[in-house]
């Protein structure tokens, strides 16, 4: 029984097969693979007839080998468990996709000290390099740059460092974020600040670093970047004497959301809050957060597009900033 199984399934068609069926060396087939122009052009023509006619798929790993590129792009992310990141990955794939590319992604879970390694190992495999919102000290970012492997940073900009980047316009948004609640009638306002490598969380603080230019007395609280971290954080920011609270993160926000209802805090009667980011829960909590929209698929649209063109050798890749918008919803309310 176990033989007649095995004797139905499909035969896997190899390059010998190919070479046989078109009468060919296997030499002459792997330099048609591998888009060597050395091969007549009928003997190529009919070696490609044999590879439809028996369904031939090459391995693109063994492809990739032979040319010495892969077409692979290697990803470094801080947090995979945040879907801010999904988004991104999800619209680069895509671009990656319509290249014949393919992605591959590793996660540094927010420790600067592993992600040169980590980035080493992806540069085993992969031909190009996005660096999301990387944590990594400064020297170790000029040591990856200037290794001349085609690299894409996102969501980091360094003094003196010549990077392709592309970021978010982090800034413009808490600054809507403090008109928002100036508006409001706000005047003390509490930051939950985010990781403390972060660069997306030094621009908030640089935003912020000018809030009194609305009328905006801004404390900050060290948090993080997850909903565990938020709910933790939430008695303190009570403590803080704000009547608004912005968190680092939509996770964040809905973290302290949760626990100022175990505390019968009410939002926004009580306190004010706000969110970043625009994940898809955002609007479906209870109340729905305020927020600043960030258009992720676009970011990752926009890196995979100027990833390949440095790949592809291009030089002039100008650095692009992605714009943001603020979201009003029910979890801010003026000030009584």
């Amino acid at each position: 029984m176990v033989a007649s199984k095995r004797a139905k399934r499909a035969k896997r068609i190899t390059i010998a097969d190919v070479a046989r069926e078109a009468g060919a060396s296997v030499a002459t087939v792997s330099r048609v693979l591998n888009g060597v122009d050395t091969v007549a052009p009928g003997l190529a023509e009919r070696v490609r007839s044999a590879m439809d006619d028996l369904g031939y798929r090459p391995s693109a790993a063994a492809q990739g080998l032979a040319r010495g590129r892969s077409g692979t792009i290697g990803v470094l992310v801080p947090d995979l468990a945040n879907p801010y990141f999904h988004d991104i990955i999800k619209a680069l794939s895509a671009v990656a996709r319509s290249a014949g590319g393919r992605v591959l992604v590793m996660d540094s879970n927010e420790d600067p000290a592993v992600e040169r390694e980590l980035t080493e190992d992806l540069l085993r495999y992969a031909d190009g390099l996005l660096l999301c919102s990387p944590r990594m000290p400064r020297a170790d970012l000029a040591a990856m740059a200037g290794r001349g492997t085609p690299l894409l940073v996102t969501n980091r900009q360094v003094q003196g460092l010549a990077l392709h980047s592309i970021t978010v316009d982090f800034f413009r948004g808490i600054m809507a974020l403090c008109g928002h609640l100036a508006r409001l009638g706000h005047r003390r306002v509490l930051y939950l600040e985010g990781p403390r490598h972060a660069w997306a969380n030094g621009e908030r603080l640089r935003a912020l670093s000018g809030a009194e230019a609305f009328g905006l007395d801004v404390v900050t609280l060290p948090c993080g970047s997850t909903t565990d971290e938020g709910y933790a954080v939430a008695p303190a920011a009570l403590e803080s004497g704000a009547t608004a609270v912005i968190a680092y993160n939509d996770f964040v926000a809905l973290g302290v959301l949760a626990r100022f209802s175990e505390l019968g805090v009410r939002v926004p009667d009580d306190i004010s809050l706000t969110g970043f980011d625009e994940i898809d829960m955002a609007r479906f909590a209870a109340p729905p957060l305020t927020t600043v929209a960030v258009p992720r698929d676009r970011l990752g649209q926009a890196a995979g597009e100027a990833l390949g063109r440095i790949m592809a050798g291009g030089e002039d890749i100008e650095p692009e900033t992605i714009p943001v918008e603020l979201r009003v919803r029910s979890s801010t309310g003026a000030l009584s």
